[in-house]
C-alpha cells in the first residue's frame, strides 16, 4: 500500500505565496512521477503540475505556468508546490498523486492519491 501526505494548504491574501509539501511512503514502485492536481467546490479536478523521477523535467498547467514551481526533494519521495502570485482563482483542493508513467497530466495515468489540502485565497 502507498500512503501520500499533503500539508502547507491554508488561507492566504490574493498576491501571496504558499508552499505545498507531499510525502510518499509504503510500497511505491522503483521508479515513479508524482503531481499535482485540484479541485474547486462544483468543478472537475484539473492538472496543475508534474514532475518526473530524475527531478530535472517538469510540466505545468497553462494556468500556473510562471507562477508554480514544482521540485524534487532527495530522498526522491517528497515533492514540493511553490506557489507565487495566488489568486482567487486559485483557491481548491490540492491534491497530490504518483504514477508509474514518464511526466504525466491526466488524472487517469496516476496510481495513487492523497487526501487533498485546501489553499483558500481571499480577494
Amino acid at each position: 500500500q502507498v500512503q501520500l501526505v499533503e500539508s502547507g494548504g491554508g488561507l492566504v491574501q490574493a498576491g501571496g505565496s504558499l508552499r505545498l509539501s507531499c510525502v510518499a511512503s509504503g510500497r511505491t514502485f522503483s521508479r515513479y512521477a508524482m503531481g499535482w492536481f485540484r479541485q474547486a467546490p462544483g468543478q472537475e479536478r484539473e492538472f496543475v503540475a508534474a514532475i518526473d523521477w530524475g527531478g530535472q523535467n517538469t510540466y505545468y498547467s497553462d494556468a500556473v505556468k510562471g507562477r508554480f514551481t514544482c521540485s524534487r526533494a532527495t530522498p526522491k519521495n517528497t515533492i514540493y508546490l511553490q506557489m507565487n502570485s495566488l489568486n482567487s482563482d486559485d483557491t481548491a483542493t490540492y491534491y497530490c498523486a504518483l504514477s508509474r508513467g514518464l511526466i504525466p497530466t491526466a488524472s487517469w495515468e496516476y496510481d495513487y492519491w492523497g487526501q487533498g489540502t485546501q489553499v483558500t485565497v481571499s480577494s
